[in-house]
């Protein structure tokens, strides 16, 4: 009679070795170790696609009304959520846990989190700092939307440190870094996985930041796998997120109050997708005997 697959041990097909697969997923043959290496590159230019349409809408002089702005923004905010299930559903309906949206160890995962954002500020502080980088170089959302007015803000709020958090770690580290590690094993994933996120980040970001970028993705790529769950990943996405906009706002005793609100929000949101997913996994498993 074959064993039950544990927790903490190496599965058959690239697992990471804190995840085990869902009941749901291993019932239909799916599952995230099914999951194709080749999709993630489908993945990546689908992604780049979905920024196209973005930064168009912030490049030009008073486009559209700022509703119509909001709107855009959260819909392709979201996209990438779409874009990761869909690729997913190619082999089998998707559980929570298939993307990391499962609850670690709560002062284990705490403890790396801090440590993981330190050492990655640490890194970008000095790249910026031995390259001379102008830190006033126009980025495409806050500069060219403008900060000024409560609406602004709030968009800015959603799609930096709410939206684009959960959609980017979902798609990049949740689908794309786990159907690379199906590959070639952790560090390729994470090298390839970090690359590919920084590169969706040109024109949105100065250039010589992106160095800086793909090391962020890298380091949460670790982090995910360290703990394994994708929440520490999009919690410290969105602080990573929220200082600067801050910064940008010219807020003070209100940034603290953006950390904590936002990356509430986020994780709230992650954890309402993980509990449709897995109905919707337990709904569309065969009847077992």
């Amino acid at each position: 009679m074959a064993g039950k697959p544990q927790a903490g041990k190496p599965q058959a097909g690239g697992s990471l070795p804190a995840f085990s697969e869902p009941a749901a997923t291993r019932a239909l043959g799916g599952g995230a170790a099914a999951w194709k290496p080749w999709t993630a590159g489908v993945a990546f230019v689908a992604a780049v696609a979905l920024a196209l349409p973005g930064r168009a809408i912030v490049s030009g002089d008073g486009a559209g009304a700022l509703a119509g702005i909001a709107i855009a923004f959260a819909v392709l905010s979201a996209a990438p959520v779409g874009l990761a299930l869909l690729l997913a559903h190619l082999h089998a309906p998707p559980a929570a846990a298939d993307f990391g949206l499962r609850r670690p160890p709560l002062a284990r995962a705490i403890a790396l989190s801090i440590v993981v954002w330190i050492g990655l500020a640490a890194l970008m502080v000095l790249w910026v700092g031995a390259l001379g980088i102008d830190d006033e170089e126009p980025q495409a959302l806050t500069e060219r939307l403008g900060t000024d007015g409560a609406l602004k803000a709030l968009i800015l709020i959603a799609v930096l440190t709410i939206l684009g958090p959960l959609g980017e770690e979902f798609l990049f580290r949740g689908y794309i870094f786990r159907a690379l590690l199906n590959w070639r094993g952790l560090w390729p994933a994470a090298i390839a996985s970090g690359v590919l996120f920084a590169a969706t980040h040109i024109g949105w970001l100065p250039s010589a930041v992106l160095v800086a970028v793909a090391l962020f993705g890298i380091g949460l790529c670790l982090l995910y796998h360290w703990t394994g769950s994708l929440y520490p990943c999009i919690a410290v996405h969105a602080v990573n997120n929220s200082i600067p906009l801050g910064a940008a706002l010219n807020w003070t005793w209100q940034t603290p109050l953006l950390i904590v609100g936002s990356t509430l929000a986020t994780l709230t949101i992650a954890r309402l997708l993980a509990r449709q997913l897995d109905r919707h996994a337990l709904t569309s498993a065969p009847n077992m005997s």
